[in-house]
């Protein structure tokens, strides 16, 4: 796993980058590896690379070239299947100097040119520049799993990263903050692809590639691979898509354990990585290294199953507390994202990488289960409002059930199943509204009260769930589950998980591989009628019938709890005093973005037990803390050969 830079003077003038620059960009990476770095300095071109070393100690630094010189890649990731190809490159007259994975991506490039990335089966971003045809390719993975932005200068330059501060401690990037993000932030929690919370930065997409010719304007990413999901009603025979889900899932982990450096996997006691702890179990002949975290909280505690699962198997099984007061890293989070992030399990996903990183290099979660097999509760309840809606058309449900959504109280104290307001007001929405209602962070009332006046003008009519609309659109099937299968894999898997996973390893220098993630497995996943993976009230139907003869019931059938952390209690409680003094401070009301009085009443009415704030709390205090922290660091100055710190318009 590494980092990489890059500059390119798209004007077609051929100016050399500034070494200074380039390698200052590249070292505000170098958390992503700290075991080597290096530069590519060309006319007109500039790449570096931080490098993480985990296959070919010895021989695999970055930039890599081919046989002549001509072509140089820099790339941040895994290719799975590069044996395979080495194979068929060398037979087709290409000449290998090491045992890299690396070395693939600029034999595949002379060989079959944009067409490249189709042969991948792993995890990247990588920057391919081919001095013979004067030509800069960027490619992005299918799922997202590794990061790459990228902005068009004034001057010209083109400069990309793996990082967002690699871009913006350059100096004439603009820091100027796109207000529809906030609207999306507000909603998602994140800033979605492709944008960036920045104006003049993107993200490229998950399976997409970028080319760049100099002295042409700058292309528009191309699409190379998106997931299809298929209409399929017809009856499967069960034991036998079990035994095939069994044969893949092993494969794809067996081709993420080939390392040079010590390897284990997350073991949190739920199904998705137990399931992937099982299968390197039967692939290892060793014991496998297994890191879980513990709370202090039992009602957020899962260590005692993940303890199971590690004596079943054997693993070197190593576990770290984390106590309910670790909210110390609010900011240090703020400045590992580069943008405002706002899922609150960040934390723990730090910590437990913290530890993977006293014991291995490489750790195997199991990230990808719930979107891939149906597991989240929220695809349950929107299959059930989705029968409700189809008895009644919208222009009855609209009026029906959101005046009923109205006059219900808001009864976060009750029990769920009294909790209706939430359910009434989803009903009075088509599909994509109320399932984008079940995932916001703040539903369209909040986010209206919370906006000022000048933001709403900013935005000039523009919301969130306009992002949703556009995945949906694109969308291979409308079966109520697939649909939000397909939407959450390009918001939220991209946006939210792998976006936390990658941040928190990196800080590490820790390299995550997800199998449940393998391209192959998920396309075909996603041919299987939705059915069995959520049958009745029972989601992941299908993995978990897979699974039975190698997890407990136990395991397997537990309520669902996730990497969750009481913040309801640390704002009434430990944090009170910073919530006020954050919230109600200088920094959010001076950014304009938000109604004082509705500031006032959210942390009022939290801290005196009238009503649970605390998601929008978090996601307010995380907004604050980019702010004051992210939007003032350090910009290189070409003058000193260093950093400056730059202030921003907000």
């Amino acid at each position: 796993m590494c980092g990489i830079v890059g500059l390119l003077d798209t004007t077609g003038r051929r100016r050399t980058a500034d070494r200074g620059l380039l390698a200052y960009m590249n070292d505000v990476q170098f958390h992503r590896g700290p075991d080597e770095g290096g530069l590519h300095i060309d006319a007109g071109i500039g790449l570096g690379h931080r490098r993480l070393s985990i296959i070919d100690l010895s021989t695999g630094q970055q930039p890599l070239y081919n046989e002549d010189g001509s072509v140089v890649v820099v790339f941040n990731g895994e290719i799975y299947n590069f044996q395979e190809m080495v194979t068929e490159l060398t037979t087709r007259g290409h000449q290998f100097r090491t045992q890299s994975d690396t070395e693939v991506i600029v034999h595949a490039w002379e060989e079959w040119g944009q067409e490249c990335v189709t042969r991948f089966r792993g995890m990247f971003a990588f920057a391919i520049w081919d001095r013979r045809q004067s030509t800069l390719f960027l490619a992005r993975d299918r799922l997202g799993v590794k990061p790459l932005y990228y902005a068009l200068l004034p001057s010209g330059w083109l400069v990309f990263g793996s990082e967002l501060k690699a871009l913006t401690c350059h100096p004439e990037f603009s820091r100027q903050v796109d207000p529809l993000t906030i609207e999306d932030y507000l909603a998602f929690g994140y800033v979605p692809e492709p944008k960036t919370v920045f104006k003049a930065a993107l993200k490229l997409s998950p399976g997409h590639t970028l080319t760049a010719v100099p002295g042409k304007s700058l292309g528009t990413p191309r699409k190379y691979w998106d997931i299809c999901f298929i209409d399929n009603a017809e009856p499967v025979d069960e034991r036998a898509v079990c035994d095939e889900l069994i044969a893949r899932l092993r494969e794809a982990v067996r081709i993420r354990m080939i390392s040079e450096v010590p390897l284990g996997a997350f073991l949190s006691g739920g199904v998705d990585s137990s399931a992937v702890v099982a299968m390197m179990a039967g692939l290892s002949q060793a014991p496998v290294n297994t890191c879980s975290i513990s709370f202090g909280d039992p009602a957020f505690d899962e260590a005692s199953y993940a303890q199971k699962v590690a004596q079943r198997y054997g693993t070197n099984h190593y576990v770290e507390q984390v106590e309910s007061d670790d909210f110390d890293l609010i900011d240090k989070l703020a400045g590992i994202y580069d943008e405002p992030y706002a899922d609150s399990s960040a934390i723990p996903t730090y910590r437990v990488c913290q530890l993977a990183r006293k014991k291995v290099t490489v750790a195997l979660s199991g990230d990808g289960g719930d979107e891939n097999f149906g597991g989240y509760r929220r695809y349950r309840w929107h299959s059930l409002e989705e029968r409700v809606r189809g008895l009644l058309p919208l222009w009855v449900r609209r009026p029906l059930f959101g005046a009923a959504g109205n006059i219900y109280p808001k009864a976060d104290w009750a029990p769920k199943m009294f909790r209706a307001k939430s359910t009434l007001q989803g009903l009075a929405r088509d599909s994509i509204e109320g399932y984008f209602h079940s995932v916001s962070m703040m539903d369209d009332r909040q986010r209206a009260l919370l906006r000022s006046a000048e933001f709403d003008r900013d935005l000039q009519g523009y919301r969130a769930i306009e992002v949703m609309r556009t995945h949906a659109a694109n969308a291979t099937s409308k079966h109520p589950l697939s649909l939000v299968q397909y939407l959450d894999m390009k918001t939220y898997l991209a946006g939210d998980i792998l976006t936390k996973v990658d941040r928190a390893s990196m800080a590490h220098a820790l390299e995550v591989r997800e199998p449940l993630l393998d391209h192959p497995l998920m396309e075909w996943l996603a041919t299987l009628p939705p059915t069995i993976k959520l049958r009745g009230r029972e989601g992941k139907y299908l993995l978990k019938k897979a699974l039975e003869p190698h997890l407990s019931n136990e395991i397997l059938y537990r309520p669902k709890m996730g990497f969750a952390v009481p913040l309801a209690n640390w704002f009434r409680g430990p944090l009170r005093d910073r919530v006020r003094t954050t919230i109600l401070g200088d920094t959010l009301l001076q950014s304009k973005y938000f109604n004082a009085a509705q500031l006032q009443r959210i942390v009022d009415d939290h801290q005196a037990g009238a009503r649970d704030y605390s998601t929008p709390i978090w996601t307010l205090l995380m907004f604050e803390s980019f702010l004051r922290n992210v939007l003032t660091s350090p910009r290189y100055s070409a003058q000193t050969g260093s950093h400056a710190v730059g202030t921003a318009p907000i």
